[in-house]
């Protein structure tokens, strides 16, 4: 057996992990990983308890850094392919009498609980498939990463392209997001931007002798409410974009007329064009305003048309369709790996009060890649 070892940097500290049964039932153990808190900046637990796990299979080969996780089959085969998914969730609930909190609960055949779909489900299927799978028809590799929920500069998937670019080679990649037992092809891009507008301060018991800089982002507003989304077809499947404020901040109190107001405009885009095709866009659509760019990440096509991807698809049996949100399949993407999202559950629960999965879907989602990863070639 032949496993790296992480250097003294990323080696984590010694904890005693959650001994995780790999080969009992899949929907089991997503309950057990849900009932490991891992908000985001708090995956150790839950990483000691994977790495521990996938230690004890012969065919892997282990590598850490920090709180995520490589493991890699060594078979020789042809192809090689990526089963990603990330160890964290977004903070618990503060709701009084939430379900979709830590730790988990079933209720008949459904499970409620913080990561039931945002994506301990999925995680559990990579782990029932590295422990059961013996004699995969492609090299496989398995990644579990920290810090998805949050800023991308601390994604644990980007840390791992830049620390060990190597690990991450592969010809096809499938991220394990929720999508209802779909394929969902690349993904849309997004970007944000601050619109500004300024104006005088004055009293308000005088406001003529101000400019109110609120009431002069009303042409941004009006601008974003007659805005026509397009729907663009990249590779057969048709992508919807999105353009909305989604913040607006201006005023220092309720006695002053106010001097500066911002719009926060968030773009959704099509996998047709990049950051800098979407920022000359929106600088088109709003000229005149002072205008910057504060955030964006570029979207991904869908690559079906590869051979081993649209091998997935049938073996899935569904017609695929777009991703509108953006996901980590676009960082596949620039490292020239097709990538696709398939996992188990609804991603319009996702983050909610009411987050849950069905043991079936679970079920489901790990029947069909083992079909995929068992089918002769």
């Amino acid at each position: 057996m032949v496993h790296s070892k992480p250097s003294p940097a990323t080696t984590p500290t010694a904890t005693s992990a959650t001994n995780l049964d790999l080969n009992g039932d899949v929907a089991d153990l997503t309950a057990t990983l849900m009932d490991i808190e891992s908000v985001s900046g708090n995956e150790r637990a839950l990483a000691d308890a994977i790495e521990s796990a996938l230690r004890k299979i012969p065919s892997l080969q282990v590598h850490r850094d920090g709180d995520s996780l490589v493991a890699r089959t060594t078979l020789g085969r042809a192809e090689r392919v990526i089963l990603a998914g990330h160890l964290d969730t977004v903070p618990l609930p503060t709701t009084p009498g939430s379900r979709g909190t830590v730790p988990s609960a079933w209720d008949g055949e459904t499970l409620y609980g913080r990561g039931a779909t945002d994506m301990k489900g999925g995680v559990a299927v990579q782990l029932a498939l590295a422990a059961t799978l013996s004699e995969p028809n492609r090299d496989i590799t398995f990644i579990f990463y920290d810090h998805e929920e949050v800023e991308g500069s601390k994604s644990g998937l980007g840390r791992l392209a830049r620390n060990n670019p190597e690990l991450l080679v592969g010809d096809f990649a499938i991220l394990l997001e929720p999508t209802n037992g779909t394929v969902e092809g690349g993904c849309n891009g997004t970007s944000r931007y601050k619109v500004r507008t300024k104006g005088v301060a004055a009293h308000s018991a005088r406001a003529w002798m101000g400019e109110n800089a609120i009431h002069a982002a009303a042409p941004i507003l009006q601008i974003l409410a007659d805005y026509q989304p397009r729907t663009v077809n990249v590779d057969g499947l048709d992508y919807r974009e999105s353009m909305n404020a989604v913040r607006i901040n201006g005023g220092i109190a309720g006695n002053v007329i106010p001097d500066a107001c911002e719009v926060e405009v968030n773009y959704r885009f099509a996998p047709d064009k990049d950051v800098a095709a979407a920022e000359a866009h929106v600088f088109e659509l709003f000229a005149g305003f002072d205008i910057i760019r504060t955030d964006g990440a570029g979207g991904a096509r869908p690559g079906l048309q590869h051979p081993v991807a649209a091998a997935f698809v049938a073996a899935v049996g569904q017609a695929p369709k777009p991703k509108y949100g953006w996901t980590d399949v676009a960082r596949f993407s620039d490292l020239g790996i097709p990538a696709v999202n398939f996992g188990p559950g609804d991603a319009l629960l996702a983050h909610s009060d009411n987050e849950h999965v069905t043991r079936g879907a679970i079920h489901e989602c790990l029947a069909a890649l083992r079909r995929w990863l068992s089918a002769e070639l």
